[in-house]
């Protein structure tokens, strides 16, 4: 496969402003994330004009760092690889016009990257070894979903979640059980503490066919749960752990379950974890015993490649420009597309071409 020498990646679907330099798609020359935890703790979530506004002040910086870094000039470049969703739109358009407007002054070509398709990358970045067929797994704040990846194709969707994403859940727990923000670390913080065997949560889909999943029920189930316990003024830090506890485990359980019957059922032998639950701590543990009690491969990247950065989409950038893909300036952003699609590039210009 043919790919890019130098890009750098812009990833904005969310609350991070990030911006890196890969080389040949797999050599991490510079990453720099910029957080919002503090903008957003006091409402317990993301607030999506907060966000954006946010990244219009950090996104200068933030490139500027990562170019230096890397020890290189726009100039230098061969291509720059921008998040055209799914997410936030306003997020997602404030990394993606500042993208296209460095590709336009130094005259470099201009891709859209889906951010799952990145996710998917990052694997391989963690794993040189790896490459399809495997499955990917991708679990996070705004997804959970079983791909099967492909060469020369678009991964293909095996199953996803019908209503709440898990890392969603986890936010939303944390919120019921006064843990704070961001929630899955909060909750896995307190589960450390607490006894996954005191009380019976539901393992959602566990007796359904199909590989979808739900974490609705499950996050319905802790709220009537602490509501049991007369609300969560009366639950001491003690009985917080164990539903914060009991929550995880469930919720885990869910994962494991449905990637190992994917793997059966497609027949595959390698497994990527990808997203920023994949950076939790019983997850990894859960999975890992299942790939040796079942056989397959098992991928995890790095803790900081799971959660959103711009290698993975520059990785992910410098393979498509190695295809010869292009995108105009007219290049949209979009809150909502299916990996495989690309609404964005209706105007793209010749394979090889110059920007329209």
């Amino acid at each position: 496969m043919c790919i890019a020498e130098y890009v750098l990646g812009i990833e904005s679907s969310c609350d991070e402003m990030a911006a890196a330099v890969v080389r040949g798609g797999r050599e991490i020359l510079s990453s720099v994330v910029h957080g919002q935890v503090e903008v957003h703790s006091p409402y317990g979530g993301v607030v999506p004009e907060l966000a954006s506004r946010d990244h219009v002040r950090a996104v200068s910086a933030v490139v500027e760092r990562a170019l230096t870094q890397a020890d290189l000039t726009p100039a230098r470049l061969d291509g720059v690889a921008v998040t055209a969703g799914p997410g936030l739109l306003g997020s997602l358009l404030v990394g993606l016009s500042f993208g296209k407007a460095l590709a336009y002054r130094a005259g470099l070509p201009v891709v859209g990257v889906h951010h799952l398709a990145g996710h998917l990358v990052a694997a391989e970045l963690a794993e040189s070894s790896l490459r399809p067929p495997y499955l990917g797994l991708v679990v996070s704040g705004g997804h959970t979903a079983l791909y099967h990846v492909v060469e020369g194709a678009e991964p293909q969707l095996l199953g996803e979640t019908r209503d709440d994403a898990v890392g969603e859940a986890f936010d939303k727990v944390a919120k019921l059980l006064g843990l704070g923000f961001p929630g899955g670390p909060a909750v896995s913080a307190a589960a450390a503490q607490g006894n996954p065997e005191a009380v019976a949560f539901p393992r959602p889909m566990a007796k359904k066919p199909g590989l979808d999943f739900s974490y609705s029920g499950l996050k319905t189930a802790v709220a009537i749960e602490v509501k049991r316990r007369g609300g969560l003024a009366a639950m001491d830090t003690a009985q917080v752990a164990d539903v914060a506890a009991c929550f995880e485990l469930a919720a885990v359980e869910s994962l494991v379950q449905r990637a190992r019957r994917a793997l059966r059922v497609e027949g595959a032998g390698r497994l990527a974890v990808v997203g920023g639950v994949a950076a939790n701590r019983l997850l990894r543990e859960h999975m890992a015993a299942a790939a040796k009690r079942d056989g397959f491969a098992l991928v995890f990247p790095p803790i900081d490649l799971c959660t959103d950065n711009a290698v993975m989409i520059a990785a992910a950038g410098a393979r498509l420009l190695g295809r010869g893909e292009r995108d105009s300036l007219g290049l949209n952003a979009f809150s909502r597309v299916a990996v495989g699609q690309a609404p964005w590039r209706p105007g793209r210009a010749e394979r090889g071409g110059e920007l329209t």
